[in-house]
């Protein structure tokens, strides 16, 4: 299927590594112009190589989102890429298991600030031009926490839920300008990132390795009607769709890939 990125420029935050990398080789391949961010330049220019190794546009912005004066300089530098930005994939974020006895109310805001405002600072950036052309796409990448708050990563859960009422909100405010808002949200997922939580799980439950680990949660508290974690790149071909002109009247909509994980009917 051919989705008709060959003329559109895509921005992805924190997409050096993981589902957000995956995410930006995905846009590359369908022809879209990727610019690579991250806070590691190595592991920024290694994802922005690739893209062009196989024949692909790519950039590299690096920073910290969560600083408002380097998230400005994000966006402008983005923007001069390409000459614009078409997609903004808001990915980048973080999340820690600390539960609710082990954070303060302030560690709530850092991370709300790492998931939500960064996106929101993002999005009001890049969203005039994209008005100003009548075309464009903005698409948070959320979790399966989103409707299904984790005891363990409280304040991570919230924060993925405000992104996901920002969106509803951001549709209706770009209702008639050509620009959508959606949201994808992974369920758990086999990164790099993953696989290390899964070594950290085997060792402390005294498991063989990873991979034994990886099977133990699959068949037990990760257990979903598709058996299996999703993989990054099926989070990458959902975004790649949503980001294309073929998705215009899929709007104000999250989109979860959890495999049936979340028990809901939305």
């Amino acid at each position: 299927m051919n989705l008709q990125l060959h003329d559109k420029r895509a921005l992805v935050t924190g997409s050096s590594s993981g589902i957000g990398r995956a995410i930006a080789l995905g846009l590359a391949r369908e022809g879209a112009a990727v610019v690579v961010h991250g806070r590691d330049g190595e592991r920024a220019r290694a994802t922005a190589d690739a893209i062009v190794t196989a024949g692909g546009m790519a950039a590299v912005v690096l920073g910290d989102l969560s600083d408002e004066a380097t998230t400005t300089r994000v966006a402008a530098q983005a923007t001069a890429a390409f000459g614009g930005v078409d997609i903004l994939v808001n990915n980048a974020g973080t999340a820690y298991d600390a539960g609710w006895a082990g954070v303060t109310a302030a560690d709530w805001l850092t991370l709300y600030e790492a998931n939500v405002a960064t996106a929101v600072r993002l999005t009001l950036a890049l969203t005039p031009q994209m008005r100003e052309d009548a075309w464009g796409r903005v698409i948070q990448v959320g979790s399966a926490a989103n409707s299904c708050p984790l005891p363990v990563r409280a304040a991570y859960s919230a924060a993925k839920a405000a992104q996901a009422n920002l969106t509803v909100s951001l549709a209706k405010e770009l209702a008639g300008t050509g620009i959508t808002s959606n949201t994808v949200s992974p369920g758990p997922t086999l990164t790099e990132g993953f696989r290390e939580f899964a070594g950290k799980f085997a060792q402390s439950h005294g498991l063989d390795d990873a991979e034994a680990a990886i099977r133990g949660l699959i068949d037990g508290p990760l257990a979903s009607p598709a058996a299996r974690l999703a993989m990054p790149e099926e989070i990458a071909a959902l975004v790649a769709f949503v980001a294309s002109p073929l998705a215009a009247s899929i709007n104000g909509a999250n989109l979860r890939v959890d495999g049936g994980l979340i028990p809901t009917v939305n």
